[in-house]
């Protein structure tokens, strides 16, 4: 199994960003992957990056995934998609914690049977909700 499993996981100098961040499951699939990356989402070294932007170890990839940016460093290329336990392997997190949320606002109940709420007072809902 081992020779097998060293097949799917080539390791190679440099890879394109958007094959490594999906075979190293940082994306669900190679075309989000892409987007993210033509979004403007994916940066290597700092530098905005295109899906064909090669990375190779030690370097440093930052991604906004799930409207979170994640820090990870580049420890092993890949070219084929492999099971999580080996996708560790092949970049270190250096993502900060993530702050604890704030309180979200508790909005103001209306009186059970007080009826539907006047153009007034959804339009504050909608303020105080952020829309």
């Amino acid at each position: 199994m081992g020779e097998a499993q060293g097949a799917a996981a080539t390791v190679g100098p440099r890879v394109r960003v958007d094959a490594w961040a999906w075979a190293v499951r940082l994306f669900p699939t190679r075309s989000a992957a892409g987007a993210a990356c033509r979004a403007g989402h994916v940066r290597v070294n700092g530098d905005r990056a295109k899906p064909a932007t090669p990375v190779g170890p030690g370097d440093e990839v930052r991604i906004r995934v799930a409207g979170r940016e994640r820090l990870v460093e580049v420890r092993r290329t890949l070219v084929k998609r492999v099971g999580a336990a080996v996708a560790v392997e092949c970049y270190v997190d250096n993502t900060p914690p993530e702050p604890p949320r704030e309180e979200i606002a508790l909005l103001p109940r209306r009186e059970r049977g007080a009826g539907r709420p006047t153009k007034r007072d959804r339009r504050e809902i909608e303020r105080l909700r952020g829309y």
